[in-house]
């Protein structure tokens, strides 16, 4: 039976941190502020935009979101981007996805002011974290790989598989494993035989969007399994939030996030301390 990974505690040391850095930032007369851009309306996306509100509200980060209508052309998002990376008072940004279909998010992303970019998408903090001197790293990324370390698991050598290639997850935390020295395959859409990698793997990292993808059968006796899917199912009349990982995984994996209150918490309290370090790189702090 596998060891629940508790992502509320692990946040909850994240926060702490963050809350140190924001206070120095008061400090010096200097307040973090945050602006969510959401086009249309995604209700998987609702549960992570209330947690940020909560959060900032907490640790007295200035928080916005921005509404925007679901056909809004990506002329117009990129201009609404734009302004607000020349807004002095907003001194972070994040982009929600995901965006209706008519918007490009790899154009959008490259818009975003790197200095104020607190997801850490935009291809320029992209680079840095490839080159191996991070700046702002994507935040759930980030957050994968703290619950991973909390289980003790040693990376150097170990067979690690990430399912799923988005260059705001899967990507980036196959390039943070790779820096801690795992061996790492990544799995796609391409790939044929998914099970036939996972099977063999000391730590899964699953981020499809797709519930019950990984189960039971595909994973190694004593594996730690981090479940990185959010998705909105109905039973029994019922709406859940469950991952992409199948409830039968708890009864073989050694360590496994649930969700929700697994890597979604620590994603925010990431998201945190990323506008904190945002701020502290902006402007005349920056030297």
């Amino acid at each position: 039976m596998a060891q629940l990974i508790d992502g509320k505690a692990i946040a909850a040391g994240i926060r702490r941190e963050a809350e140190r850095e924001v206070q120095a930032l008061r400090n010096l007369g200097v307040v973090p502020s945050l602006v969510a851009v959401e086009v249309g309306h995604d209700a998987a996306s609702e549960l992570y935009l209330r947690r940020q509100e909560r959060s900032c509200q907490r640790l007295e980060i200035a928080y916005q979101r921005l509404r925007l209508p679901a056909d809004t052309t990506e002329v117009a998002l990129r201009r609404e981007i734009g302004h607000l990376n020349r807004r002095e008072d907003v001194t972070g940004v994040i982009l929600q996805v995901p965006l209706p279909s008519q918007i490009n998010p790899r154009v959008v992303r490259r818009d975003l002011a790197p200095e104020k970019d607190v997801e850490g998408v935009n291809p320029q903090n992209l680079g840095s974290l490839l080159s191996g001197h991070p700046s702002l790293v994507p935040c759930t990324a980030a957050a994968a790989l703290a619950c991973i370390e909390s289980t003790g698991l040693d990376l150097r050598g170990a067979d690690a598989v990430v399912v799923g290639h988005s260059e705001t997850v899967g990507k980036p935390i196959a390039i943070l494993l790779m820096e801690r020295l795992a061996t790492v395959t990544t799995c796609h859409h391409g790939t044929r035989d998914v099970a036939s990698h996972t099977r063999c793997a000391d730590l899964v990292v699953v981020a499809v969007g797709r519930p019950g993808l990984i189960t039971a059968d595909m994973i190694k006796d004593g594996a730690v399994v981090i479940d990185i899917g959010i998705n909105e199912i109905e039973r029994d009349g019922e709406t859940l939030v469950v991952g992409d990982v199948a409830p039968n995984v708890v009864n073989v994996a050694g360590w496994l996030t649930p969700v929700p209150g697994g890597v979604g918490p620590v994603t925010v309290a990431m998201l945190l301390r990323n506008t904190a370090r945002a701020l502290a790189r902006q402007g005349p702090l920056a030297g």
